[in-house]
């Protein structure tokens, strides 16, 4: 059977998953009578609640005796790494762009990428039913953003084909019969080539994807680039720089069939496969018959950007609320994480008891935390900071940058050009996007932005879109003003009361509500003024046998500030942390003893 191998790849939110739930329905992977659940390859927790694709993941189709291997990828900035390794595995992408929202970072960061390796790009404008939909402008901007990312002239002439993932229907052109998505396979069929590989040297593979099965162990995914693979074939695996790791045998070898992995006996290069048996191997470790001396290539990974520190839990409600609260529990789990996370880094930090993890962006750390407070994990987590680098020829300072394209309402612009100016914003580009709305273009060191989206957010009233995307590392431009507010902090141990919190209200907005356990250094609120405050949320009323001319007044509270997880770590200042257990986040000083945390600002000013 022919084989082809296509990765799909898009912005946030411009349908990949929805698409590949249409492919699978009318390509008969599924039973006439059989269940399945929306956005289907959205299989953990955390990606169905969120809506978004976290990790990459492979299934197969089978078209007119050709099986189609598909590979739905994240479309968050912050995910890039997944993004980066499967390249290796496909000859063809299927670019998906929003027939309304056009070409956005996302976009042009996976683009730029794929257009590097010479894969051959498929453009498919989706959701084109929109009824804002602009497709003939969309398609000059695609065709601009190729020709930018320095696309030859095989690439710059692209198919493209107009489509709605959600309706299941794909066509050459706009006024077409719009009936299934035959035209789709058909165009992948024609325009993206066999696997260039060599079925008759030694077996061979580099492992992109790693998973743990607890029947199966270790599992392996990737692309076999040469040879063939046998169940029990004996194997060793070598890393990058040519250093052997392991030698073992292949237990089980699964092959992709729609949704499921399916045990075979034998696949042959070209063919995308899972492997099992192996203790040691992982991410992007070859995989090869022994008589195999050097490991095959594999493409470096964008280094981290920004870094945060996980600690233990050392607060007084520590250990009451999850299981796992030993530094030595936290460390085997973060470097159990990068061995499938190839994106995030984890080193040894100078405060005891703690870790610097470092990673791509908030969000990309925020899903790693909230996994791990769901596995029964208790932390304490740092503010966010940026990595910089000295540059090796002119010996500055660097630090990372972001290209950030916002479209908001035209009234809401002056603001945001203001806000982003105070943060050392630079704008770039501006012009109207339609339906009343402006498309702004910034490029801002990415401290800047650490923060900042609850803002905007607020500033627009909620109808501002931001996308964001790593540009580089560019000269340091000094410092950046933060928070400007101070906070409500708790001078007590104890259980909040309604009463407390009623006379606390004018201070300042709270963070939490009536009969809430709270102690001394727990950050309460936001302060109205720039000041810290220490206050007393637990006193009650005092009774008296004294008789009242009226009545009470009703002690009515306003509803607290909730924060999510990234809302909380985004918040905090470099004197601050955030407690995560399994079913809290609350947010204290680092120091919760008023003493101890004079004496630190002291020695900070000194």
């Amino acid at each position: 059977m022919e084989l082809r191998n296509i990765a799909i790849i898009a912005h946030v939110d411009h349908g990949k998953t929805t698409l590949v739930d249409a492919l699978l329905k009318q390509s008969g992977s599924f039973r006439d009578n059989q269940h399945v659940a929306d956005r289907a390859m959205d299989s953990n927790d955390l990606e169905r609640e969120r809506g978004i694709t976290i990790l990459a993941k492979c299934t197969s189709v089978v078209w007119k005796d050709t099986r189609i291997n598909i590979i739905d990828t994240p479309g968050h900035a912050d995910f890039g790494g997944e993004v980066e390794r499967i390249l290796s595995m496909v000859d063809g992408a299927i670019i998906l762009v929003d027939a309304a929202e056009g070409a956005l970072p996302q976009t042009k960061f996976v683009l730029g990428k794929a257009l590097a390796r010479g894969i051959r790009p498929i453009v498919v404008v989706n959701k084109i039913d929109r009824s804002d939909a602009r497709p003939d402008e969309v398609h000059e901007e695609i065709f601009d953003l190729f020709a930018s990312l320095g696309a030859d002239e095989f690439q710059l002439d692209f198919p493209m084909l107009y489509a709605s993932g959600r309706q299941g229907w794909a066509d050459l052109e706009l006024d077409g019969p719009k009936k299934d998505l035959a035209p789709l396979f058909d165009l992948v069929l024609r325009h993206v080539p066999t696997p260039n590989v060599d079925k008759d040297a030694p077996f061979g593979m580099v492992s992109t994807i790693l998973e743990s099965d607890n029947f199966l162990g270790r599992i392996l995914t990737g692309r076999i680039d040469q040879g063939r693979a046998k169940v029990n074939m004996p194997v060793r695996v070598l890393r990058p720089d040519g250093t052997v790791v392991e030698t073992g045998r292949l237990t089980k070898l699964l092959s992709f069939r729609g949704l499921d992995r399916v045990p075979v006996d034998e696949a042959e290069a070209g063919d995308i496969v899972a492997v099992a048996g192996l203790s040691e191997a992982t991410i992007p470790d070859t995989i090869a018959d022994p008589s195999v001396e050097a490991p095959l290539p594999s493409r470096p990974v964008d280094p981290p950007t920004l870094s945060m520190t996980f600690r233990i839990n050392d607060g007084p409600l520590g250990g009451r609320e999850g299981k796992k609260v030993t530094s030595r529990q936290i460390r085997d789990r973060l470097f159990k994480e990068t061995e499938g996370n190839v994106a995030i880094k984890v080193t040894e930090s100078p405060e005891s008891e703690a870790f610097e993890v470092a990673g791509r962006g908030e969000l990309q750390l925020g899903v790693l935390i909230e996994t791990m407070r769901r596995e029964g994990f208790e932390l304490t987590i740092g503010r966010p900071r940026v990595l910089f680098r000295e540059n090796e020829e002119t010996g500055e300072r660097e630090e990372p940058f972001e290209e950030v394209l916002v479209d908001v309402d035209e009234p809401y612009s002056g603001v945001v050009v203001e806000k982003m100016s105070l943060r050392k914003g630079v704008m770039q580009d501006m012009r109207p996007s339609g339906g009343g709305k402006v498309r702004l273009t910034f490029l801002i060191p990415s401290r800047g932005l650490i923060g900042y989206h609850g803002e905007f957010l607020t500033d627009t009233r909620g109808t501002g879109l931001m996308n964001r995307l790593f540009h580089g590392y560019l000269p340091y431009v000094g410092p950046i003003e933060g928070r400007r507010n101070g906070s409500l902090i708790s001078a007590e141990d104890g259980t909040t009361t309604q009463y407390a919190l009623f006379s606390l209200q004018d201070r300042g907005t709270m963070f939490v509500d009536a009969g809430e356990k709270i102690y001394t250094g727990m950050i309460l609120g936001e302060h109205s003024r720039e000041n810290d405050l220490d206050v007393n949320a637990v006193r009650e009323k005092k009774l008296t046998n004294m008789r009242a001319s009226g009545k009470d007044e009703a002690l009515l509270l306003t509803p607290p500030r909730r924060m999510s997880l990234e809302q909380a770590i985004a918040y905090i200042e470099d004197d601050e942390l955030v407690e995560v257990t399994p079913s809290a986040i609350r947010i204290r000083k680092r120091y919760l003893d008023p003493h101890e945390r004079k004496r630190a600002s002291k020695s900070r000013e000194a």
